[in-house]
């Protein structure tokens, strides 16, 4: 059986391990986390290099793709930089080859999915392809990377100002220590709802859990949500906030999501070819497996 592992930087409370049926081939993923502790991360990614089929980084990308160009993140590259043998993913390609297709994939699921007069995406700088999927069904987005990851009160209106601001941030962002840039959550930290009034006047909201779950006030009655690596727990929080809707970019196995790098990781291992897969082969995939997201309807 081949084997998958994902070592994040996350909150251990997400580890899970499950045997997923890739067309008659099972293949394991194992999520492994460490609570924000880099150095036990780094250790784990040596200690498993050559010993499984392939590794996913976690809670921090080892580059962020603005266009044709990638931006390394100095702090995620250093936690993978003894890894010879086994390759290794962030998820970066996967987000951007299946988040921009969300819609697409979902069919005749979301044939009943209005269009929406404002959608708020938290933090969008590493999920492009989602951000520009968003902006399709709705009138108007606001990211929010400027207030949340930076401190700056600038709510950012539109993809065109998503991108000057992209390229301005991406080359400083990649010096930043790794303190600065680990998401909410990774080491279970208390709720503290950031920001109300954006979080408010949205009827989508769209991007990681983690923030989702740290910043979002406690009402959100009758709002649609776009997001990824969902747990059961996730879903009865969301379901209990009166979210009407939830979408899972991702399909669930054993009863969750898992998050793309982990996803990608885990397609890198099926694949077989002892290195990380192009945009085009992992389109192939999408479709040779009929990998589609999870769609919930959590209150009418």
């Amino acid at each position: 059986m081949k084997h998958a592992v994902s070592v994040s930087l996350g909150n251990p409370a997400r580890d899970k391990r499950v045997e997923v049926d890739f067309a008659g081939e099972r293949v394991l993923v194992e999520r492994i986390g460490t609570g924000g502790n880099a150095k036990k991360a780094q250790a784990l990614f040596t200690e498993l290099d050559g010993k499984v089929d392939a590794l996913g980084v976690g809670g921090i990308d080892m580059y962020v793709r603005l266009g044709k160009r990638e931006y390394p993140i100095r702090a995620g590259l250093k936690l993978v930089q003894d890894v010879r043998d086994t390759p290794i993913v962030d998820g970066r390609a996967l987000k951007y080859v299946l988040e921009k297709r969300v819609f697409e994939l979902a069919g005749d699921a979301l044939a009943d999915m209005p269009r929406f007069r404002r959608a708020f995406m938290p933090f969008s700088i590493d999920r492009l392809g989602l951000a520009e999927a968003i902006s399709t069904i709705a009138d108007e987005v606001i990211f929010g990377d400027l207030m949340f990851a930076l401190e700056i009160p600038i709510p950012m209106r539109g993809l065109p100002s998503l991108y000057n601001w992209a390229r301005v941030l991406l080359p400083i962002v990649g010096f930043l220590p790794l303190s600065a840039i680990l998401p909410p959550g990774t080491k279970g930290e208390e709720r503290k709802p950031k920001h109300v009034r954006f979080w408010q006047e949205a009827a989508l909201i769209v991007g990681d859990m983690h923030y989702i779950y740290t910043y979002a006030p406690e009402d959100l009655r009758g709002k649609w949500v776009i997001t990824n690596t969902t747990t059961p727990e996730n879903i009865e929080l969301l379901r209990k906030r009166g979210v009407q809707r939830v979408i899972t970019t991702t399909p669930r196995y054993g009863g969750r999501s898992f998050g793309v790098n982990m996803m990608e990781a885990a397609l890198t291992a099926y694949a077989g070819k002892g290195r990380p897969l192009s945009d085009a082969e992992l389109g192939g995939l999408i479709e040779e497996l009929a990998l589609r997201p999870s769609i919930e309807t959590l209150n009418a």
